[in-house]
């Protein structure tokens, strides 16, 4: 089975998806409830097993069809990919969880599309080939345009609008950008395109440039980089508590593309395109991250607070990834987790603490007491701390590592001042929003409504990756180093894949 692990993360969702569209499962919501959580675990499991497996530094190449590379399809599994597949995982079966209160039956399709969209996120995450990756793109959206619709609505309905429009504006893009680099390089596959770069003649660079900033355009959409970033905060804070919650990984998708693409094609120092759009990733990046945070203090509800609170780490990860050094790609990797763990759960616990605030729902407003304000509370006061990056959360550690990742460069205290200024804006806006929820109450009695335990665990859960990522940090930090370094050596890997 270990020959075959590389695909099984995109196998394991389509199986499952396929098998929960048949009758048996349609006509009962527990059946399907509990075959999407055998399906999740199993998938769990999988992804441990392919962390386990990349952690002794040996990317493995799955040839589909076993036709040579570059001629058929090909899948990467490296730490980079079994890092982020886990992470997918882990966010999938938080969401699945959360939605057992009831979400997942507001429309009949919610488990399928979720694992429709896994196999779609782990495919762009595995892929080695530009087409293949722009196939899983539209599997993902398309399965996410019927996830922020799930539940109906008018909000929803615009959100989707906004959201499937500019989707399909970035999709013909990227299929210009893969017609004018196949049209000069005669490849997709990534590990051959690479190569073929590092031998191009002068006068193919300017077509290959065009297509390099059509790529940066739609990495940056999917990431939501300034100015392509409007679509995210209505989208994410209308979409369903657990949608929104899985939609936590989607903007990590863009950066992930960034890393694994832009690293390896313009990897080399000796080509005319090394660290192709450099600059412009560390001036989007910088200015996202600094939009974002007023963004932040300007939010009118918990929900479109939280979508910014994305935002912000979408430039934090931007910018310091654009540094594009060993300890900055590694510092990324590690603030990744972390941001992508907390923002999960920050919209799970703004939909709980929404239910028990009655008619004003998660508005900054004053409203009547919550059924249950200490739980709540803490948990919220530990979602903010690991967000602003108090210590002892996983955020403290992430920042530091971000600013460190600075030390020596020009640009240090460009970044440092964003950064620190960003964060002291989160920190207000928070501080408002706690106790706006908690303090400013009217006198209407607490309503009846409690959190379940479902959703209560998948909140918690979430919420202890955190003090997770600290415990066993050393673990974490070495394998996001190795990562990086990894990262590096493309072209290494790259001639040692050939041969798989």
């Amino acid at each position: 089975m270990m020959q075959h692990l590389p695909i099984l993360p995109i196998l394991v969702p389509l199986l499952s998806a396929a098998l929960l569209l048949l009758p048996p499962f349609q006509a009962k919501l527990s059946r399907q409830r509990w075959f999407s959580g055998a399906g999740l675990l199993l998938l769990l499991v999988i992804s441990v097993l392919g962390l386990v497996e990349s952690s002794t530094g040996a990317s493995s190449f799955y040839l589909l069809g076993n036709w040579p590379q570059p001629f058929g399809i090909v899948l990467v599994h490296d730490r980079l990919a079994a890092m982020f597949v886990l992470l997918a995982a882990v966010l999938a079966l938080a969401a699945w969880l959360f939605s057992l209160g009831g979400e997942d039956g507001l429309g009949a399709f919610y488990h399928p599309l979720l694992h429709f969209l896994l196999m779609g996120i782990n495919g762009a995450f595995l892929t080695g080939d530009l087409f293949n990756l722009f196939v899983f793109f539209e599997v993902l959206l398309i399965s996410s345009y019927g996830l922020l619709m799930h539940g109906g609505g008018k909000a929803r309905a615009r959100a989707g609008l906004h959201y499937v429009l500019l989707n399909l504006a970035g999709s013909a893009v990227f299929l210009l950008a893969l017609a004018l680099l196949y049209a000069v390089l005669g490849t997709l596959n990534i590990a051959d395109m690479a190569l073929r770069i590092s031998q191009l003649e002068p006068s193919q660079l300017l077509l290959v440039k065009a297509a390099a900033g059509m790529l940066l355009l739609v990495f940056g959409l999917k990431a939501a980089v300034l100015p392509l970033h409007f679509w995210l905060p209505s989208a994410y804070s209308s979409a369903a508590p657990a949608v929104a919650a899985m939609f936590a990984v989607m903007t990590k998708i863009g950066v992930y593309c960034l890393l694994r693409v832009f690293g390896t094609l313009f990897a080399d120092p000796g080509t005319p395109l090394h660290d192709f759009g450099q600059q412009l990733l560390w001036l989007a990046g910088l200015a996202t991250l600094l939009l974002a945070a007023i963004g932040v203090v300007a939010a009118q509800s918990l929900k479109k607070l939280v979508a910014y609170l994305v935002l912000v780490s979408v430039g934090s990860l931007i910018s310091v990834l654009a540094i594009g050094t060993v300890p900055a790609i590694a510092a990324v990797l590690y603030y990744c987790l972390h941001s992508t763990l907390i923002a999960a759960a920050l919209f799970l616990l703004a939909d709980v603490i929404a239910q028990q605030r009655g008619t004003v729902a998660d508005r900054l407003v004053s409203g009547r007491p919550l059924q249950q304000p200490l739980l709540l509370g803490t948990l919220f006061i530990v979602a903010a701390l690991a967000v602003v990056g108090m210590p002892p959360l996983s955020g403290f550690v992430g920042k530091i590592w971000l600013l460190q990742a600075a030390t020596g460069t020009a640009d240090k205290v460009a970044l440092w001042s964003v950064l620190l200024c960003s964060s002291l804006l989160v920190l207000i806006a928070l501080t408002r929003a706690g106790s706006t929820l908690f303090w400013r109450l009217n006198r209407q009695q607490a309503g009846a409504e409690s959190v379940g335990h479902m959703q209560l665990g998948a909140v918690v859960g979430l919420l202890l990756c955190s003090p997770l990522l600290v415990i066993f940090g050393d673990a974490v930090m070495h394998f996001c180093l190795a990562t990086a370094q990894q990262l590096e050596m493309p072209l290494v890997a790259i001639t040692a894949g050939g041969n798989h």
